[in-house]
């Protein structure tokens, strides 16, 4: 019987003041700069944060009477903007919709200088988590990566997090970068360590379409390079403490891994608001699951109708194995095997065989309460997610949403 997972909160600010050769998200490098400083940008911040309350507006029947379990504020940049704007977007927020009263709320920050100073206004507003854009510690890196900081300016925001009391922070960091040495690749995760984050995304650098490192692509470390870089950075990790919990997640407790990311994985409920936000709602009033998409381009985003900047589709049900085994599958300890009929609708039967074949290749463990890859399914996730995609033939008529690409979330 379909259930109501947990519901959390994605809203997407798309400008940043330069767009990375890596970066395949929905974002827009910020023009007419006011400052030479780069202090003060042309944004449309107000206008913006109006419309992104509308927005929110519109999605409210679909979830009435539902609390909020987590929100994320991602980008983009989201920290271009101020934390005045954020408090008004976040009380906004709060008053339509109920918070949980451990709610975790996120948000994404580039570590130049300028947005650091902002820090203890973010979480004045209530913000209680930062996810830092670092990448690497390695200056020519940064180079390479299009990053508009230094690595001084990634460690003074580590220290500065810490300072203004964020009850929990990430660091993104990258390996497998152009030319990049074991040597250099554990350089960067020990300085990460050092900084005593809550925290660590690390995670392979992958040439994504529509890049401009698809276009001309760098000269990365061969395969062997990287096979050792991703033992000893996870010997390393674990060393210091840092539990894998997801492909390219590592927490110091259980009860610091990331609540927003672990609903996505878990596949929970999220609504999203913003220009190119992606939404998952389960529609018990219509015995259905829902995506919801919104337009892209900012302008678009801003200057339609409110009518027009959304689409709403019911996901087909031969394409929900997929759809949860796609986020699932990912976590270290794959979730219960009852979740995956809460929160599809669908029984287990329904692909017990391909269950069994899996368990059959290795790819997943026996185990009847859990759905949870072997060592050997985590290595080669993609082959074991494939055997989840819905067979096109059989369904001519009938649009598919299964052709995703298999990436780092």
């Amino acid at each position: 019987m379909l259930t109501n997972p947990p519901l959390s909160l994605y809203i997407h600010i798309p400008w940043c003041v330069r767009k990375c050769p890596y970066c395949d998200f929905n974002s827009h490098a910020v023009k007419n700069l006011k400052s030479e400083n780069q202090t003060e940008f042309d944004l449309p911040e107000q206008e913006y944060i109006d419309r992104l309350i509308e927005d929110l507006e519109q999605e409210l029947p679909k979830v009435w009477g539902r609390r909020l379990h987590s929100i994320f504020i991602g980008g983009g940049t989201p920290s271009l903007f101020s934390p005045e704007s954020l408090d008004r977007l976040l009380s906004a927020v709060r008053a339509r919709l109920p918070f949980e009263n451990n709610i975790e709320i996120t948000m994404e920050a580039n570590p130049g200088t300028f947005e650091a100073e902002k820090f203890r206004g973010f979480r004045k507003a209530g913000i209680n988590r930062l996810s830092i854009g670092v990448q690497s510690f390695n200056a020519k890196h940064l180079e390479q990566l299009g990053r508009i900081h230094n690595p001084q300016q990634a460690i003074d925001a580590a220290k500065f997090a810490h300072e203004a009391g964020y009850d929990s922070f990430n660091l993104d960091l990258m390996h497998g970068l152009p030319n990049q040495t074991l040597e250099q690749a554990l350089n960067d995760l020990e300085t990460a360590i050092s900084l005593k984050p809550h925290h660590i995304s690390w995670y392979q650098l992958t040439l994504e379409p529509n890049t401009l490192f698809h276009q001309q692509p760098p000269q990365l470390p061969h395969d062997e390079v990287l096979w050792d870089i991703q033992e000893a950075g996870q010997k390393l990790l674990a060393d210091h403490g840092y539990q894998q919990y997801e492909t390219s997640a590592y927490s110091k407790a259980p009860g610091l891994r990331a609540k927003h990311n672990l609903n996505y994985w878990q596949f929970g409920d999220y609504l999203g608001i913003g220009a190119g936000a992606h939404g998952k709602i389960t529609r018990l009033d219509l015995g259905e699951i829902h995506r919801t998409t919104k337009k892209r381009h900012p302008k678009d985003y801003l200057q339609g109708s409110l009518s027009d900047i959304s689409q709403d589709t019911a996901i087909p049900n031969r394409e929900l194995p997929f759809e949860f085994m796609l986020n699932a599958l990912r976590l270290i300890d794959g979730v219960p095997v009852t979740l995956f009929s809460q929160y599809t609708g669908l029984p287990i039967n329904h692909i017990r065989e391909v269950l069994q074949e899996a368990v059959a290749d290795g790819l997943l463990e026996n185990d009847p309460a859990r759905l949870q890859p072997t060592e050997k399914g985590a290595l080669f996730l993609n082959e074991l997610l494939e055997r989840f995609i819905p067979n096109s033939e059989s369904n001519n008529n009938e649009p598919s949403s299964a052709s995703i690409q298999f990436t780092q979330l």
